[in-house]
């Protein structure tokens, strides 16, 4: 095949995918009773009503030290969920690898607990253990520890298989044990990019974590959910610009310590 046949080939495809997307998109519109022209022209009727009723005012500001006491409080469970769910996705990720596993079926019931664990939502987490827990800190917490460990547990085991395994291999011809293979021959040239996906998991869970918080009553979710019924549209806006300014700083933060540590 010629190089111009080839490029008419990949061109071909290219527009045959974008004309598939359109059709599903156009469908799916007709589907769903969705104008979207209609969408497109509320656009900067919406930005008005932000701008309007969204800018926070004196009587909002007043909320400020109640808004940030729940901010902080969000920003504390999700750290505390992230960080403890890292810790035991590691072991969980060891024993699941390729590189580190010790058998087969063990690896394939980590991957298949992990999967599971990640491909249930958060949000349906969080209604499952409300039945439980009652809403309250934990429900949340447990609710992002799961989600978290699911998806921290693949990433942890791709990030093993990458890994060189020359170290790990050097080791076992000297007759090193298992633990001393993995936290001598693997968890040095993995800790950098495992650090950055449990930096990742907290920017991400700080987020879902607003949300959980209108499920379970706790953190600023709840406070959103509290000024949201009462048409409280400034403290609204005050919220929500706290939420974009934390999530800014704490993903600023993350990424310079991820270029720091790779």
């Amino acid at each position: 095949m010629t190089t111009r046949n080839f490029l008419r080939m990949k061109k071909w495809k290219m527009t045959g995918i974008i004309m598939l997307l359109l059709v599903i998109t156009y469908g799916s519109s007709m589907v769903t009773n969705f104008n979207i022209w209609q969408g497109v022209k509320s656009v900067p009727g919406t930005i008005t009503w932000i701008m309007t009723n969204l800018i926070p005012d004196a009587e909002a500001m007043a909320n400020l030290p109640k808004v940030l006491s729940r901010l902080w409080e969000t920003i504390v469970l999700s750290v505390i969920a992230s960080t403890t769910a890292a810790v035991f996705a590691f072991f969980f990720a060891i024993f699941g690898s390729k590189t580190t596993q010790l058998n087969r079926p063990l690896a394939f019931c980590t991957r298949l607990i992990a999967s599971i664990f990640r491909n249930i939502p958060v949000v349906a987490w969080a209604l499952v253990l409300v039945i439980s827990f009652g809403h309250n800190v934990v429900t949340g917490y447990f609710a992002l520890f799961i989600s978290t460990f699911g998806t921290l547990v693949r990433m942890f085991v791709e990030t093993i298989d990458e890994a060189s395994a020359d170290g790990v291999e050097a080791l076992n011809a000297t007759g090193a044990t298992y633990f001393q293979m993995v936290f001598k021959g693997v968890l040095p040239d993995t800790m950098p990019q495992m650090l950055s996906w449990l930096f990742y998991m907290i920017e991400t869970n700080i987020r879902s974590a607003t949300l959980i918080g209108l499920l379970t009553g706790t953190g600023i979710g709840y406070l959103f959910d509290l000024h949201y019924k009462r048409l409280d549209y400034g403290t609204l806006g005050l919220i929500t610009l706290s939420i974009i300014v934390i999530v800014i700083a704490i993903e600023f933060t993350s990424n310079k310590v991820r270029r720091m540590i790779l």
